[in-house]
């Protein structure tokens, strides 16, 4: 068998790439690789709150967070192809609600043409121009209380997953 040097000087035999690419299939997902996966996101009494069904597979990298931990370490260690169930505590999701996540904010700074209702959900922008969502939690006379928890916060999550595919991110 011919054999060569992979970039690290450790020598190798040369795999056919259809051998390469079963390999690569069936070795477990772990953090760094970039996968996609469809999901069902659901209370615990089944009521769903998002899906990648009827979508395109979410894709992300695993570790990068860019999801919520619980779901980041989920997939870790399942193989493409695989399904499962998990239930995450809100500390593994949006974490716990906080009162110190309701901020004051002066009716002065609302334009005037804005008709606020309680539980209105309202967009501000943080100071990188970052979409919030907010939701009016009280009126006051010269100030409109917003509630910036995190509309999941504070909730028990169970997510379907399914792991679809794995960027081929092999050296060779």
């Amino acid at each position: 068998m011919s054999r060569s040097v992979c970039r690290h000087g450790i020598r190798n035999p040369i795999i056919p790439y259809h051998q390469r690419k079963v390999f690569f299939m069936t070795q477990p997902i772990k953090e760094g690789d970039t996968i996609k996966v469809n999901y069902t996101g659901k209370f615990p009494d089944g009521e769903v709150f998002d899906s990648s069904e009827g979508k395109s597979p979410l894709t992300f990298t695993v570790g990068a967070g860019q999801l919520i931990k619980g779901f980041d370490d989920a997939v870790v260690g399942m193989k493409i192809g695989e399904k499962k169930t998990c239930t995450f505590s809100p500390e593994e999701a949006y974490g716990e609600r906080s009162e110190d996540r309701i901020i004051d904010m002066p009716k002065a700074n609302i334009p005037p043409e804005m008709t606020l209702e309680k539980n209105m959900v309202v967009q501000l922008v943080d100071q990188n121009q970052n979409p919030i969502p907010a939701v009016v939690h009280e009126i006051r006379d010269d100030v409109v209380r917003l509630d910036v928890n995190h509309p999941l916060a504070g909730k028990t999550l169970v997510f379907d997953i399914e792991i679809v595919e794995r960027e081929s991110n092999i050296i060779v």
